[in-house]
């Protein structure tokens, strides 16, 4: 999309356009993006180097609903390093999602869920998704929402890793969280979010595999 057409189309411009005003914060869009979002999340990373920040990493189809989201984002990095809106309390090896168990998309078992997310296309066409209390510690998130300290990713020497495109990014980067010791959680910040992932396809597959190839589970 063009700018334009980002905040006039799209359910993340829609939002920030009223939110705006009532929580200041910048914007770093990459308007008619062709490039993986570990590149551009990387960008945005590097440019915090000298200039700390809170980093919010969002999706474009992303309806935020939450008058006092940033507030919540304050809150949330209080108790964890790494924070998002819905994870799994656990990680298995194989696992393909923080969701699915496996990569025929078995879902885990409820009570290792925490956190809430809608889905739809927006106000009032949407469903919540309630997968368990937020505000719980996790060892996965899901990578529509993470937000995070730009020192805490210096200090520990923390990137997206550049060989993932549009999956598998957010695991890898749990996975990161978790080796260096670092905290992760939910936190209750209303969004709706259009898409429910494109679990399956050949591009999924060659990131999963690639993941695979890394971790070595």
């Amino acid at each position: 999309m063009s700018e334009d057409v980002f905040y006039e189309k799209s359910a993340l411009g829609q939002s920030l356009k009223t939110l705006r005003p009532l929580l200041p914060f910048e914007l770093c869009l990459f308007s008619e993006n062709t490039s993986g979002l570990p590149n551009i999340y990387n960008s945005v990373i590097d440019a915090a180097k000298d200039d700390p920040s809170i980093l919010v990493f969002l999706h474009d189809d992303v309806f935020i609903c939450d008058f006092l989201w940033l507030r919540g984002v304050l809150q949330g990095l209080q108790r964890f390093d790494l924070l998002g809106l819905v994870g799994n309390k656990r990680r298995l090896p194989r696992q393909s999602s923080w969701a699915f168990v496996d990569d025929k998309f078995t879902w885990d078992k409820k009570e290792n869920f925490s956190g809430i997310i809608g889905h739809g296309s927006g106000i009032p066409n949407y469903r919540i998704s309630a997968f368990g209390e937020p505000g719980q510690a996790v060892k996965l998130l899901d990578g529509v929402f993470l937000a995070c300290q730009s020192r805490t990713l210096h200090k520990h020497n923390i990137k997206f890793d550049e060989i993932f495109d549009f999956h598998f990014y957010d695991l890898d980067i749990c996975r990161q969280v978790e080796a260096k010791k670092l905290k992760m959680g939910t936190w209750p910040i209303s969004v709706i979010h259009e898409s429910g992932g494109a679990f399956g396809s050949s591009a999924w597959r060659d990131s999963y595999a690639q993941y695979l190839d890394k971790w070595g589970s």
